[in-house]
């Protein structure tokens, strides 16, 4: 009898699961059918602990599309993990990361929606110090506990709703929208959303996740750790008042161009494809601050097409060329791997937003958007510019990884032979072509009609452009342009390390701390403690027991003067 592998039964369950939900979904949308089940496991105070799932159009189609990347890329991973010797165990912990985002998307409670919440972020801990070594270690602790922040907010608003009677937030939409107390809540979980998604200032821990392995940040970085925040904020998206909303929506753009601004800098082939998640995630939150949620949804699901597949084909690339990551040894792909380098190329173009691609449909909608939204002029501006700059650091990545010279030190055998690989590549392009007008229909049951003047309506396509130039420049530096540069040198660390907030969350958190504790033990518990506490009753006993020794030395005259001075003093009590 043949062995099936794990892989495969996971590859065909999810797949499977993951078209009938599509259908479910779809039969919701022209139903226009919303069902709640509610499974009551304990009441406490009269507020009832239950197990609430909800169950509509919204809900169903993000489980399929999670369920179709997961199927694929834990097909990838039977290619890419081959030598992996417990392949068995990275695929259980792929499948309960899959298995947490399911909780988290079906419920509409705090209690079930935080039992999903923390199961993604004790799984993902897992995952990122898979490699077990100090720096998947340091990323790990940064990555668990930038996500407590959250944690600790959700679990807030958990004991603030108590005063409503039930966890059912969606219950009380309409009244909380009236309610002063919808403030405090409001504001947790929009806290809680900023670190899962990973906005300012909790956006170190996204690049530093990368220590996980390949298909591990496909499935991070396409539909599950980093949405769970965005889905979050969609489902509460009604509640949230506007002094909020214009908070976030400051903080998601400044997010969106600090991050396209990092990725020009960097040389990390994951790094940047990680930034450029950033910059996506920004780009959701902007549009959802703005009001439009269903957009901010629509964008979150044609993402996850291409990013997954960008991050696949990443891994192909750092496969075939023995784990190496430096956009500037790797070049001349096209002629190496065809295959690998038609779908980056399909899934980087779908990032940058090139028509009739899957994130055309969703970029070029949000634009249009914003051009017709009340924005001041610094915002208009700061949206455009990181557009531009996610198509630059797209096509500065081409012109290295595509039409570079292959600067290996050594000749490398390359090849794409790895059919399991190939299978994943190709059945996510096949989405990333398709998915975006396939969605467009689906989602939005009337088309947008935005009448916009001509030089408006251009403005994405001249911020492209514009993109499009600055990358073949910043690929084409010279070698004296690249030593004038030193005269800018602090402004290029500043913009090229997300503005320090790597260094200020890891070292400007723990070294306070570190040396208040290193104070206290030379001053406590090497010091002070030590003088008053064990040496001094060590020192104590030893005196006291010399005393004793010299008592018992067998000389007459001790005992004597012992026998006399006690009988002495039996005499004066009597």
């Amino acid at each position: 009898m043949k062995y099936i592998s794990l892989c495969m039964i996971s590859f065909v369950t999810l797949f499977l699961i993951s078209i009938t939900n599509f259908v479910m979904s779809m039969y919701c949308i022209m139903n226009n059918l919303v069902y709640f089940i509610e499974w009551e496991i304990i009441s406490v105070n009269s507020c009832f602990i239950v197990m609430t799932l909800l169950i509509d159009w919204m809900s169903l189609l993000f489980m399929s599309f999670v369920l179709l990347i997961s199927s694929l890329v834990i097909l990838y991973s039977e290619g890419y993990m081959s030598e992996e010797k417990m392949l068995d165990r990275f695929i259980f912990l792929v499948l309960m990361f899959v298995l947490s985002m399911m909780f988290l998307i079906i419920s509409p409670n705090l209690i079930s929606i935080l039992l999903g919440w923390d199961g993604l972020g004790l799984v993902s801990y897992c995952l990122v110090i898979y490699y077990q070594n100090v720096k998947s270690y340091n990323a790990g602790m940064l990555t668990a506990l930038s996500n407590r922040v959250g944690d600790v907010a959700l679990l807030m608003s958990i004991a603030w709703m108590m005063n409503f009677g039930s966890w059912n937030y969606i219950f009380y939409v309409d009244c909380l929208m009236q309610s002063n107390e919808m403030n405090l809540i409001a504001g947790l979980v929009i806290l809680a959303g900023m670190t899962k998604s990973a906005q300012i200032p909790f956006s170190a821990w996204l690049p530093a996740a990368m220590a996980a392995p390949t298909p591990v940040s496909a499935l991070v970085h396409s539909s599950t750790l980093v949405t769970a925040g965005v889905y979050l904020l969609i489902r509460f998206s009604k509640v949230f008042p506007n002094e909020f909303m214009g908070i976030l929506l400051v903080i998601s753009v400044l997010t969106m161009f600090m991050s396209g601004l990092g990725a020009n800098f960097e040389y990390d082939l994951k790094s940047i494809i990680a930034l450029s998640t950033l910059s996506q995630l920004g780009l959701m939150m902007s549009i959802l601050s703005l009001g439009y949620s269903d957009l901010a949804f629509f964008h979150l699901l044609t993402h996850a097409l291409f990013k997954a597949l960008l991050f696949m084909c990443a891994g192909m690339v750092i496969h075939n060329v023995k784990n190496f990551q430096d956009i500037r040894f790797i070049g001349s792909l096209t002629i190496f791997m065809p295959v690998t380098s038609t779908c980056f190329m399909i899934s980087n173009f779908a990032l940058c937003g090139m028509p009739f691609l899957a994130g055309f449909y969703s970029k070029d909608l949000i634009l249009e958007v914003v051009s017709l939204s009340h924005l001041n002029l610094f915002m208009y501006v700061l949206y455009f510019i990181s557009t531009g700059l996610t198509v630059c650091y797209t096509f500065r990545l081409f012109y290295y990884v595509m039409w570079g010279d292959m600067n290996m030190v050594s000749m490398m055998k390359l090849n794409e032979s790895d059919w399991s690989m190939l299978m994943g590549m190709l059945g996510l392009m096949i989405f990333g072509v398709f998915g975006g007008c396939m969605l467009s229909w689906l989602i939005l049951d009337s088309p947008y009609m935005i009448c916009l003047p001509f030089i408006m309506s251009l403005m994405p396509m001249i911020v492209s452009l514009m993109g499009v130039w600055l990358g073949s420049v910043l690929f084409q530096f010279k070698m004296n342009y690249f030593f004038n540069l030193f005269n800018y040198i602090k402004v290029i660390i500043f913009m090229g390390s997300m503005w320090f907030m790597p260094l200020i969350f890891t070292k400007g958190v723990s070294k306070v701390p570190l040396e208040a504790g290193l104070s206290s033990m030379k001053m406590i518990d090497l010091g002070w403690s030590e003088y008053f506490g064990a040496q001094n009753i060590y020192y104590t006993y030893m005196k006291a027991s010399n005393i004793n020794q010299w008592f018992q030395m067998n000389e007459f005259k001790s005992y004597l003067v012992i026998f006399l001075g006690g009988l002495l003093s039996l005499m004066f009590m009597m």
